[in-house]
């Protein structure tokens, strides 16, 4: 069945879990999964990640990504072409990267018992927010 980009973009919801490919430095593909949140008007998934990950190194040398979403059967597939954009880690528990982690928090597991606790947590660990911006997409819906 021949897809179109509004099919496969139909495939993500608003949170939801996706395999991330970004670039090594010798070329090959580097795989991640990750629990995401999808900002349909703004075409943007985000997802929280810490500094030290290899996606992060990766990122910050060639921002070029693909996303892969899948039915939970497998029969219907998107892969998003992306540019990314990565926050600088938390620096203090309430400054900018620190609430939009929270709100991407929000997005996807919903509420936090501690958010003080989080918070800390995030500039401790040093967690920062990627955004995928989507360029294209490709894929197979089951007809």
């Amino acid at each position: 069945m021949a897809t179109t980009e509004n099919a496969l973009l139909g495939l993500l919801r608003p949170t939801g879990r996706g395999v991330l490919a970004t670039i090594k430095a010798d070329g090959r593909p580097q795989l991640s999964t990750v629990d995401y949140t999808y900002e349909e008007r703004a075409g943007v998934l985000r997802f929280s990640t810490t500094q030290s990950r290899a996606k992060v190194a990766n990122l910050r040398r060639d921002p070029r990504a693909s996303f892969y979403v899948a039915t939970p059967d497998g029969g219907s597939y998107s892969v998003l072409e992306c540019k990314t954009e990565l926050t600088d880690p938390a620096e203090q528990p309430h400054d900018a990267v620190a609430d939009e982690l929270v709100d991407v928090y929000r997005a996807v597991q919903g509420e936090h018992p501690d958010w003080d606790e989080y918070r800390a947590v995030m500039v401790a660990d040093r967690r920062l927010v990627v955004r995928l911006h989507i360029e294209r997409s490709y894929g197979w819906i089951r007809g």
